[in-house]
């Protein structure tokens, strides 16, 4: 039994708000919580992995997965989803949990509200 409970706090331990054993490795990771998305300010800036930030494409910030971890992100409100790629880090606000560009924020209909509950789950 301890050995039990022993696994399940290492396993979880680093890993904020998510349901799963491992950590960040990139399959298994789901989470929820809040996503906002990056406004026009960010457009052609640098992101933390050096590329050039496009609102139009579908990439994310997350705090903890690594650079080009693919991420299904589901509007818990309307059951929208959408893929993207991380190639930043943030968000830096407290409560949230990935900062969506304009694009993947407009495919899962989160614009108008700005903030949504989501769940986000770390693909292959």
């Amino acid at each position: 039994m301890l050995i039990l409970l022993l696994i399940i706090f290492l396993g979880s331990w680093g890993c904020s708000n998510c349901c799963c054993l491992g950590g960040t490795q990139g399959t298994g990771y789901i989470q929820y919580g809040k996503a906002s998305y990056y406004g026009e300010e960010f457009h052609g800036r640098k992101t933390a992995s050096g590329e050039i930030f496009n609102k139009w494409n579908y990439t994310c910030a997350h705090k903890k997965l690594p650079f080009n971890t693919k991420v299904k992100v589901t509007n818990l409100k309307n059951k929208k989803s959408v893929i993207v790629r991380v190639n930043d880090r943030g968000p830096f606000v407290a409560g949230r949990i990935i900062d969506l560009s304009y694009a993947a924020a407009k495919k899962i209909g989160m614009v108008k509200d700005g903030v949504v509950k989501v769940k986000i789950e770390a693909l292959k």
